[in-house]
């Protein structure tokens, strides 16, 4: 199995939903089932097993899920195959479910039942003929590429005023820009929030930001003092206060009152994946939400896959490259420019700056798989020899740990 989460933000850059996108069977192992895409999910929803595997909460605790079904999943016992509740997960349908009356009536069985529905890959000659879909909606998909969204958007706020646009395919935050002061549309879908940095901005780094680069050097450096990463965190409340709760929780009379003393109760190790994690999660409090989440999830999968790829001594550096493969974006800077405040190894630079060597092999996997590009996915497998299932695995696994991370329990 493949899965990932695609997110969607809203004006503000917040992410307002994910689409979550799967596939059952590596095709470039099976290339038989590539001619029958029409009857893929036939009997079974990939994205549904995938929420019934990791419950919805996992995936997202408050966002709608949008899963993809066609006209032969659409007929699927879907109530049997996901117990999340109903008014959690949008029907994404695509052009193969047809303006006919057995799925009309197939979707206000489903309407009747809580579920939501959108529809994607309709082009403008296909508004009036889908009316009836299209009146049932509540979201429809526009492709920047493939369909003038202009013009799409007036039909549907006249027609459909109720109905939420999304505007999919967005590459540049010029557009993201430009499509937002248009107005008209309730969610943005692209690449445009985590494009690479190729010019900086002239201001300096904010001086909690130099305070946090700071700790993460002292921590990366090798046999680093614990004292001096403790006189560090003092400096910023949010930190202490994470510290001392997390250190307490662990131990059983509740007495740690210092830092240094919580420090030293965590020991190297223990405090760096928490420094490093942590900071992460700080520097990126004035970028999009979603940037966090990149960053963290990028870091913790790859340590994940350190075993599948035979890197299993290196897992805390491949954290730390999953981590720091959106600091130009934290940063505002070329990667180049961030780099040369942070301190990391050879292997982590030369994969973030160069794209070489076996780490960039790594994050090149992590990158497709965060896209849902399954084919490139499909042939890094078979050249690593390494099972499907496995990633799927070792991805949940990421999923929960990210979950815990900021559970309030």
């Amino acid at each position: 199995m493949f899965a990932t989460l695609i997110p969607l933000f809203d004006k503000e850059m917040a992410v307002g939903a994910f689409s979550l996108f799967a596939q059952k069977e590596n095709y470039l192992l099976r290339p038989s089932l590539i001619g029958t895409g029409n009857f893929d999910g036939a009997g079974r929803i990939d994205g549904l097993e995938v929420i019934e595997n990791t419950g919805i909460n996992t995936l997202s605790e408050d966002k709608d899920i949008f899963v993809s079904m066609n006209a032969v999943s659409l007929f699927v016992d879907i109530e049997s195959q996901c117990k999340a509740p109903a008014n959690r997960i949008v029907i994404l349908m695509d052009n193969s479910v047809k303006p006919e009356e057995m799925f009309i009536k197939r979707i206000d069985e489903l309407l009747a039942k809580g579920y939501r529905f959108a529809i994607r890959k309709l082009l403008v000659s296909d508004f009036e003929s889908y009316r009836e879909i299209i009146k049932r909606l509540d979201y429809i998909f526009l492709d920047y590429k493939r369909i003038d969204i202009s013009k799409g958007k007036i039909y549907f706020s006249k027609l459909y005023p109720k109905i939420k646009m999304v505007a999919l395919n967005i590459e540049s935050m010029d557009t993201f820009e430009k499509l937002k002061a248009e107005g008209g549309y309730c969610l943005y879908e692209g690449s445009f929030y985590r494009l690479p940095i190729k010019k900086g901005t002239t201001g300096e780094i904010a001086p909690v930001k130099v305070n946090y680069i700071e700790l993460l050097n002292i921590v990366n450096a090798d046999d680093f003092d614990l004292t001096e990463a403790a006189d560090i965190i003092g400096r910023d409340t949010a930190l202490v206060v994470s510290l001392l709760r997390m250190v307490n929780r662990m131990t059983v009379n509740n007495g740690i009152t210092t830092i240094r003393h919580a420090a030293a109760m965590l020991g190297q190790t223990e405090l760096k994946k928490w420094i490093n994690t942590a900071v992460a999660e700080k520097l990126c409090e004035d970028r999009p939400s979603e940037v966090t989440r990149l960053s963290l999830i990028r870091a913790k999968f790859a340590e994940n896959l350190a075993e599948l790829f035979d890197m299993g001594g290196l897992a805390q550096e491949l954290f730390l490259m999953g981590l720091f493969s959106v600091l130009d974006i934290i940063l505002d800077k070329p990667m180049s420019e961030a780099l040369n405040m942070v301190k990391v190894s050879k292997q982590i630079e030369s994969a973030l700056l160069k794209n070489e060597g076996d780490f960039a092999v790594v994050l090149d996997f992590v990158k497709n798989y965060e896209a849902a590009n399954w084919s490139e996915i499909s042939r890094l497998l078979i050249v690593e020899n390494i099972d499907m299932d496995a990633v799927y695995d070792k991805y949940l696994e990421t999923l929960k740990w990210f979950r815990d991370l900021f559970s309030k329990d």
